[in-house]
């Protein structure tokens, strides 16, 4: 069974535990601050993480979002850092401002003419850092690559079931994605390790845009082939902008993927020109000590809530 399923690439989330240092990063690459939000509660579809308390995002990219693939910086308040699994995933960029940038800072190019550049490590709070491939280009994301443990396996899942085009294969890669292979689009590579996929903390997801009529489907379509839908339909609301409703998946190597209603999401993300100026006022203000002081005991209760309500989903999921 494939489903048909009319997608487009949105962006790929991360988490960062010392915002301030990821950011002068992505500004360093030429990423323009779109949009920010801040939260008080976690999210209903753990948009950040198994986290409960004050959150925000920022979307950062070389263009809108209407057309442009970003990136989602979730930060936790309190939370200090991060841990990298295995998977390996790679933003490619094409920017001749970001090649130029890495050039001033030093950094030695490939024999291809692309650099490969780390986030600053304590953008996790230590240890690994993001992996990020520049080469020349006018600036946009080419795509997001990821380690799998088995490359058929994850081509079934990602073309098979969610009706993607593989449009290159090779033993042990495979670029696939929706639209058409020369559409300018981010696509997503599949690099085969053959070790099993450990997602640590620092687990990301990759977003995508559909109709919203297509969501029922897809997630009905997900469980009837024995794979993990970890949120099951819910509408998201945002403070002062639109509500979404998404449902989120699990790949056979446990990736997060994200399906949101095209229509919501479009009004949700247009670009706000207070963008940076809301990032930078909310990190001059973060007090992230000070808010979990106050706010501890009231996280607990909201973890137990959050914990109790998976429970009685997990329950009625096992009755269906």
């Amino acid at each position: 069974m494939s489903l048909k399923i009319t997608g487009r690439a949105l962006h790929w989330v991360y988490k960062v535990a010392d915002r301030g240092a990821y950011m002068a990063f992505t500004d360093m690459l030429g990423f323009t601050p779109l949009r920010h939000e801040e939260f008080e509660e976690g999210c209903d579809a753990a948009c950040n993480g198994p986290y409960y308390g004050k959150w925000s995002k920022t979307m950062s990219g070389y263009g809108d979002e209407d057309e442009s693939f970003v990136v989602e910086l979730t930060y936790n308040y309190g939370e200090k850092a991060y841990a990298l699994g295995n998977d390996g995933v790679t933003l490619h960029l094409a920017s001749d401002a970001a090649l130029a940038a890495a050039d001033r800072a030093g950094h030695r190019a490939h024999a291809n003419g692309s650099v490969t550049l780390f986030a600053p490590a304590g953008a996790q709070g230590g240890g690994p850092a993001f992996r990020h491939v520049v080469s020349g280009g006018e600036g946009k994301v080419t795509k997001v690559a990821v380690n799998v443990m088995q490359l058929e396996r994850s081509v079934a899942y990602w073309c098979g079931l969610l009706g993607m085009t593989a449009f290159e294969q090779e033993p042990k890669r495979a670029l696939v994605g929706f639209g058409s292979a020369d559409d300018g689009k981010c696509k997503l590579e599949l690099v085969e390790t053959g070790e099993e996929i450990v997602q640590d903390t620092a687990i990301g997801r990759m977003a995508f845009a559909c109709p919203e009529a297509e969501l029922q489907g897809i997630q009905d379509g997900v469980l009837a082939a024995g794979h993990d839908v970890l949120t099951r339909l819910v509408t998201l609301p945002t403070p002062g902008k639109a509500d979404v409703v998404v449902t989120i998946l699990a790949d056979p190597d446990g990736y997060e993927i994200c399906f949101v209603g095209e229509t919501g999401f479009r009004d949700l993300s247009k670009t706000d020109p207070a963008g940076r100026k809301l990032r930078d006022d909310a990190m001059s203000a973060d007090g992230s000590e000070e808010w979990w002081a106050k706010n501890e005991a009231k996280m607990e209760r909201m973890a137990k809530k959050r914990a109790a309500k998976a429970a009685e989903a997990a329950a009625a999921a096992g009755t269906e």
